[in-house]
């Protein structure tokens, strides 16, 4: 199996730290995310990896080499500009059938290869993961109707919302709905997929995840790891091919 690690980006909301270092390569504990991320690609049976870069790019060669020492093949894709969460993907020649595509700055414990089953079994032409996040609302929500009259009154609700985990599988196919020059983002491929009728499945996982986009996500995911990393560094297991 093959995975696209996304690892382009600048970072900008995590400056000063990402002035001199990655996203993807910050610390969680004395580990940097990608390094997590990339066996715990290995444990569920990928093979490949292809790291789109673009932001000190040679920091990720010169930290990953060719993947051996993590249980992976890695290949470097260059982004000369930044094309996006999407637009990356028409660089890259012979891709598989199915394909895993996801950011490189994250802390999950999914099962990748649980969602890999989920994208083939739906015969999907693109599969989310998504995850639950409830969001509590510091006010009387109040309902109102079109003619300004009271129709209902809730105090501090909770709101559940269905999330992207910015984790993907694709089938080749999905590369069709991708514009061949610019700047093109996943949000834009799934709703130009689901729009032109092709089947976008969400795979809703109970798993932890924290994106570490802020500071305040950064914190949470570096005290998360450093608690318990044998639950996001698992042994190997053998994945569907």
């Amino acid at each position: 199996m093959l995975a696209v690690i996304l690892a382009g980006g600048k970072g900008t909301r995590l400056r000063p730290f990402t002035m001199t270092i990655p996203k993807p390569l910050l610390p969680l504990g004395d580990v940097p995310v990608l390094e997590i991320v990339l066996r715990q690609l290995s444990a569920d049976g990928f093979t490949k990896v292809v790291l789109t870069i673009g932001h000190m790019s040679p920091l990720f060669v010169a930290n990953f080499g060719d993947g051996s020492e993590f249980g992976v093949e890695i290949e470097y894709v260059r982004e000369l500009e930044p094309l996006g969460t999407a637009a990356p993907l028409r660089q890259l020649p012979d891709l598989p059938d199915d394909f895993l595509v996801m950011n490189g700055d994250l802390l999950t414990d999914l099962s990748y290869r649980d969602l890999v089953v989920a994208h083939r079994h739906n015969g999907a032409t693109a599969t989310i993961a998504v995850i639950e996040r409830k969001d509590k609302i510091d006010y009387g929500v109040i309902e109102v109707g079109a003619d300004g009259s009271f129709l209902d009154y809730k105090e501090k609700p909770v709101v559940a919302r269905h999330v992207s985990m910015g984790i993907n599988m694709l089938s080749k196919r999905a590369l069709n709905f991708i514009p061949r020059t610019g700047h093109f983002d996943m949000p834009e491929l799934m709703l130009g997929l689901h729009r032109g009728g092709s089947k976008v499945h969400c795979h809703r996982a109970q798993c932890y995840w924290q994106d570490i986009g802020r500071f305040e996500d950064y914190t949470r995911a570096s005290e998360d790891f450093v608690q318990d990393p044998g639950r996001f560094l698992r042994t190997s297991s053998k994945a569907s091919k």
